[in-house]
């Protein structure tokens, strides 16, 4: 039997960068790392059963894109492997109508927002355009659960045409129909702020939602412009979600009110700017990594 203290499963070809980096830190700091991909998935799945391969934590990047992965989970749930971000958790906080619902009861500074129903349930919609306009004018229309980086997502909708239009691509999932939310200007930059929660650590960063272009948070700028509620309202959605890591969208608008917009993105982006230029800044990308480590030293005592 051979011990690993991460096993990392990954398909998209972008999470290369980030995995050779988790790898680095780990090794260097005496943990062991293992990686499945396309290639050895079988082979794992098979060392697994035979108990040959054993894993203190895993963190699985693959089987929400491939459900080829989705066994090595079902294994590894019945084991002594600490599954970082485990689906039974996860199934429910991406659903953006369950997570809004939740956030609503919880008193969260939300858009103004009306939830639709899927498409093959309820083709008609029993609204009417001035009810529609009375989120704002222009308004978005947001698919209920997959809509990442923005994807799926209209953000100048103005007519009930479109959002019949979206809701026939995507007819088995809900649509959020949603106030558009306008940030204040701050040193010259959207005050709209995408928040990373790393294994216990808020880690806030500037996020230009019409470049994605990230900038971090200095300590300096989150007490000059006070935005300390960005830590509040992550920790929060954290305890609410009991998630290990996500990232959230959070706008600060002129009236000064923070405003949660999307709620719980749980496989973020970790592309390195270095290398993309809308990728998530290094130094960002190596205080995960470092929480994840201290997650996993903590899982060994």
């Amino acid at each position: 039997m051979t011990k690993f203290d991460l096993a990392i499963s990954y398909t998209w070809i972008y999470d290369i960068e980030f995995v050779q980096l988790i790898e680095k830190i780990f090794q260097k700091n005496g943990l062991s790392t293992y990686l499945i991909h396309e290639e050895n998935i079988e082979e794992v799945i098979n060392l697994l059963k035979n108990r040959r391969l054993v894993f203190t934590a895993y963190l699985d990047r693959a089987s929400d894109e491939d459900p080829a992965f989705e066994p090595i989970t079902q294994i590894l749930a019945k084991r002594k492997c600490y599954i970082i971000n485990p689906h039974f958790k996860v199934k429910k906080v991406i659903k953006k109508s369950y997570m809004h619902k939740k956030l609503e009861m919880k008193n969260f500074s939300l858009p103004k927002t009306i939830i639709l129903p899927p498409y093959d349930k309820d083709n008609s919609l029993k609204i009417t355009e001035d009810e529609i306009l009375k989120l704002s004018n222009p308004f978005i229309i947001k698919p209920g659960v997959y809509s990442g980086g923005g994807e799926g997502v209209v953000k100048n909708a103005t007519s009930i045409t479109q959002i019949q239009t979206e809701r026939m691509k995507s007819h088995s999932e809900e649509y959020l129909l949603q106030e558009k939310i306008f940030p204040k200007s701050l040193e010259g930059r959207r005050a709209w702020f995408r928040v990373f929660w790393a294994f216990n650590k808020v880690i806030p960063a500037w996020w230009n939602d019409l470049t994605h272009i990230y900038f971090p948070v200095t300590k300096e700028q989150m007490k000059k412009h006070h935005l300390q509620p960005l830590s509040r309202i992550t920790k929060e959605i954290a305890r609410l979600t009991g998630m290990d890591y996500f990232s959230t969208e959070i706008a600060l608008t002129k009236k000064n009110r923070f405003i949660l917009i999307d709620y719980v993105n749980d496989q973020c982006d970790m592309r390195l700017k270095s290398i993309h230029p809308d990728g998530v800044p290094d130094s960002i990308v190596v205080q995960f990594i470092e929480q994840m480590k201290q997650k996993v030293l903590a899982l060994k005592k």
